[in-house]
C-alpha cells in the first residue's frame, strides 16, 4: 500500500481540506475545504464532499456519491453541522448522506465498516452503528438510529426517530413506522414484526444456546396471552442474567419516540 496520494488534474480539492496519506481522487471530484479524508481512501470518480466533513480511513467511494452537503430540512439555516463517518466505508453510486441539524444532534454519526449501496440515503442527524449494511435505494429520514450489524434490504424506508436494532433484518420494500428490536426481522408495508434475525444470528457467532434463549424471549414476549409490560417483566425475571435477552428487554424499555414494531400473529419462532 503506498503512502502518496494521487490526485487527478480534473479533480478540485479545496484550500482548507485535509488528504491522508495513500488517498487516490479520482476525475472530476470536488472535496469541500472542511472536509477531512482519512488515509488509504479511494474516490473513483465525480464524488462530491462538502461540509463539515469527516471520512475514516479506507473509505471506498463510487462515481456520483454526495457526502456532507446541506441536510433537507426546511429549517436550515446554513449552521455548521457535522458529517462523520468511521474507517472503511464502503460507499457505492448516487449515495447521499447529509450533516446533522441544530434542530437534532447537529450531527450524523455513522460507524466503521459500513456498507452503502446504490442510491442510499442517510438523512440529518442520524446515528449508524459499526458494520451497518444499507441495500440500493434504502431511505433513512431525519433522527433513526441503526444498531450495529443491522440490514436494511432494498427500497426500503425508515420513518424519522425510529430505533432499529442490532443484529436486526429489514426485508426489502418495507415501510418501517415503528421501532424494530434487537435481532428482529420485520417485513412488509406497513412493516411487522415477522421474527428474529436467526440466520443473521448465525452469521454473527452467537452460539446456539444464546440464539435459542433469544428465541424463547421473543415468544414470551410476544405471546399476547397477557399485557406487553406484564410479558417484558416475566421475560426480564426468567433470564436476569443472560446479556442478549437482558439488552432486549433494556431496548423496549428504553422506548422512543416511535411505538414498537409488532408481529401480526402470535409467533412460532
Amino acid at each position: 500500500m503506498t503512502s502518496e496520494t494521487t490526485i487527478h488534474p480534473t479533480a478540485v480539492v479545496e484550500d482548507g481540506a485535509e488528504i491522508g496519506e495513500g488517498c487516490e481522487i479520482g476525475p472530476f471530484c470536488h472535496i469541500g475545504p472542511q472536509v477531512r479524508l482519512g488515509a488509504h481512501s479511494r474516490l473513483r470518480s465525480h464524488i462530491a464532499l462538502w461540509g463539515n466533513t469527516e471520512i475514516g480511513e479506507g473509505a471506498q467511494i463510487w462515481p456520483f456519491a454526495s457526502l456532507g452537503h446541506a441536510p433537507q430540512h426546511l429549517k436550515y439555516r446554513g449552521e455548521d453541522t457535522r458529517l462523520v463517518i468511521g474507517k472503511n466505508a464502503l460507499v457505492r453510486e448516487h449515495v447521499t448522506m447529509n450533516p446533522g441539524t441544530v434542530q437534532g444532534r447537529s450531527e450524523t454519526t455513522v460507524g466503521d465498516n459500513c456498507s452503502f449501496f446504490t442510491g442510499a440515503h442517510v438523512a440529518h442527524d442520524c446515528v449508524l452503528g459499526n458494520s451497518v449494511t444499507l441495500i440500493n435505494n434504502v431511505m433513512l429520514a431525519g433522527h433513526c438510529s441503526i444498531g450495529e450489524f443491522a440490514t436494511i434490504a432494498g427500497g426500503s424506508g425508515i420513518h424519522q426517530f425510529t430505533r432499529i436494532g442490532h443484529h436486526a433484518y429489514i426485508g426489502g420494500l418495507a415501510a418501517v413506522e415503528g421501532d424494530v428490536i434487537p435481532f428482529g426481522m420485520v417485513l412488509g408495508n406497513r412493516a411487522y414484526l415477522s421474527g428474529l434475525n436467526v440466520i443473521g444470528m448465525k452469521r454473527a457467532g452467537f452460539s446456539r444456546d444464546a440464539i435459542r434463549n433469544v428465541r424463547r424471549a421473543y415468544r414470551m414476549l410476544f405471546s399476547f396471552d397477557q399485557t406487553f409490560k406484564e410479558s417484558i417483566d416475566e421475560v426480564a425475571l426468567e433470564f436476569p442474567e443472560d446479556p442478549l435477552v437482558v439488552d432486549l428487554v433494556g431496548f423496549i424499555r428504553a422506548g422512543g419516540d416511535r411505538a414498537l414494531c409488532f408481529p401480526r400473529h402470535t409467533p412460532t419462532g
